[in-house]
């Protein structure tokens, strides 16, 4: 016997929903940018039309479907223009990454073939290196309040100018049916190991990715909330809160150049009423310094949204204590990137709470998850006790990379290998110990890198502190924890203090052979620790080191 279809229309899953709200439901919302020469202000009823323009630009241009659109800019509302034109039109947003190397921005501008490149003046310099090395690229439009300049610029040749090319068009735009299946976006690894490698997002992956950042028990965006992400917006699509601000009508802040800058986020946020902040840790780190250097608070922010890496338990602690509770989210560009919150489920008792926030969460809905051995395949037991790598699948996870990178990241039955090692309660709550390239494998034992430097950053002189696994003769490899003391106990902590320290926090044979003090732990274009740059420059360990440790 057939199978009975539904009587549902075959509605395309598209982002030009998410545009068609912004218009039409939340015209007084406004989009709020913080710039050097002040404030930016315009509502959502005023953007709209740019955005039309925009894409008309890009048509006049010879823009065609699936061309690759790159941006190199701040989080402004230029960049969030773009955000909606380029994909709605049926081309491909590919968003650079402005901290990465010369050589791998060539790489990725390259690799994806980008034919279009906007970029903020304040970045031009960041182009300079790259110029006769990007074939690709047609044509540069330049993004700034002043006209841009018709002749060459920094050594980069003609260049088009944004409000020029807006200002020729009309306020309305013929946006074409499109395919669910279409590529809207795209981002690139951050490439901590070898070449950076694409991830393309299709309107219906990036449509269900909303909703799902919606949903209450994720991060749980509604119409009354103002927005301030600070992490960037070439960082997985900025962790999708531009289309979900747009599909809730929420209020959007953008800090432009200033988002490493605590006293100027702190101070948009507290001008405009900011309730959710979303952010790295090491963001966090800087702003409780400031908040308690100041006096100043924050008592409209009701979530921080903090992913990128885990929080160190000190850092919770210490939002908490200034009424600024975090929400730890886990994910990557390979999945869009929400994978996983952690909100204490019911029932859960109160002096277990923080314990709880501190995991990585609970797999949201949507999206499957698993663990296995990385040697042996086989699935691993939801016990909180046996750790193996994540694996996960689902209408938002990648099922590969452009131009046929790494195929081996898919398994046979086809679960995305995301390369984190975690181990999962019988609630659900996962826990990553590390990366599969980061974990300490001593004396035939799996050591936590994430877990014994989350014990470092407990001790009250430390800031910061990363730890790599070293050779060893005998063990085959050992920890060494690189620390950064807290600017007031700059040469004051010692290594046996910190060993001290951590001798009733974690099993004996995780002690560290040794705790070298540095002034900043070196970090990822997207704020992560760079243990490669670590690894590259560490000397050996001292002989008898582990014998020291352990005494």
């Amino acid at each position: 016997m057939a199978a009975v279809e539904g009587l549902m229309q075959d509605y395309e899953l598209s982002l030009q929903h998410v545009l068609w709200r912004i218009e039409r439901l939340h015209q007084k919302k406004e989009v709020v940018t913080k710039l050097e020469q002040g404030v930016h202000r315009m509502t959502n009823a005023e953007m709209v039309p740019r955005i039309n323009r925009l894409a008309g630009a890009l048509k006049r241009l010879g823009v065609k479907p699936g061309d690759r659109v790159a941006t190199l800019a701040f989080n402004n509302h230029r960049h969030l223009e773009l955000y909606y034109a380029v994909p709605c039109m049926g081309a491909v947003l590919h968003t650079l990454n402005l901290r990465l190397f010369p050589q791998h921005l060539e790489f990725i501008i390259n690799d994806a073939e980008d034919k279009t490149l906007f970029v903020d003046q304040a970045l031009l310099p960041l182009l300079k290196p790259l110029m006769g090395k990007i074939p690709s690229i047609q044509r540069f439009v330049l993004m700034t309040d002043a006209s841009a300049p018709s002749h060459s610029q920094d050594g980069i040749g003609d260049m088009l100018d944004y409000e020029s090319l807006l200002q020729a068009e009309s306020d309305s735009y013929p946006w074409p049916k499109l395919s669910e299946r279409m590529a809207a976006a795209m981002c690139y690894t951050s490439g901590t190991t070898g070449n950076p490698k694409g991830v393309v997002y299709s309107h219906r992956s990036q449509f269900i990715h909303t909703m799902g950042v919606l949903q209450a028990d994720n991060l749980g965006l509604t119409e009354k909330d103002t927005v301030l992400p600070i992490v960037p917006m070439f960082h997985a699509n900025s962790w999708g809160l531009p289309y979900a601000c747009g599909m809730a009508g929420c209020k959007v802040l953008f800090p432009d150049r200033f988002m490493g800058d605590a006293k100027s986020v702190v101070e948009l946020a507290e001008q405009e009423g900011a309730t959710i902040l979303a952010g790295v840790p090491t963001i966090w780190i800087n702003t409780v310094a400031l908040l308690k250097e100041t006096g100043q608070r924050l008592p409209k922010v009701h979530t921080v949204i903090c992913g990128g890496s885990a929080i160190p338990r000190s850092l919770m602690e210490a939002m908490d204590a200034l009424g600024l509770r975090m929400l730890h989210a886990w994910g990557m560009t390979e999945t869009s990137p929400l994978g996983s919150v952690s909100r204490p489920r019911a029932g859960t008792a109160k002096e277990n709470e923080l314990d709880v926030r501190l995991t990585q969460g609970v797999i949201v809905p949507g999206v499957e998850i698993r663990i296995t051995d990385p040697a042996s395949g086989e699935e691993l037991p939801w016990d909180g006790v046996a750790f193996g790598e994540i694996q996960v699948r689902g209408p938002w996870i990648a099922r590969g990379y452009h131009n046929g990178y790494d195929p081996g990241k898919l398994t046979e039955d086809e679960w995305f290998r995301t390369g984190d090692v975690a181990k999962i309660s019988p609630d659900g709550y996962i826990q990553i110990v590390d990366r599969t390239k980061d974990v300490i494998k001593s004396g035939g034992e799996w050591i936590s890198s994430v877990e014994l430097e989350n014990a470092v950053m407990a001790h009250p002189k430390i800031l910061e502190a990363a730890v790599i696994g070293l050779p060893h003769v005998k063990w085959d490899e050992r920890p060494v924890v690189y620390a950064v003391a807290r600017p007031e106990f700059k040469g004051q902590v010692t290594e046996q203090e910190v060993i001290d320290f951590l001798r009733d926090k974690v099993a004996k044979w995780w002690l560290p052979d040794e705790v070298r003090f540095i002034d900043e732990v070196p970090k990822t274009s997207v704020g992560k620790f760079d243990k490669k740059v670590l690894r590259a420059s560490a000397v050996p360990i001292k002989e008898g080191a582990t014998q020291a440790a352990r005494k």
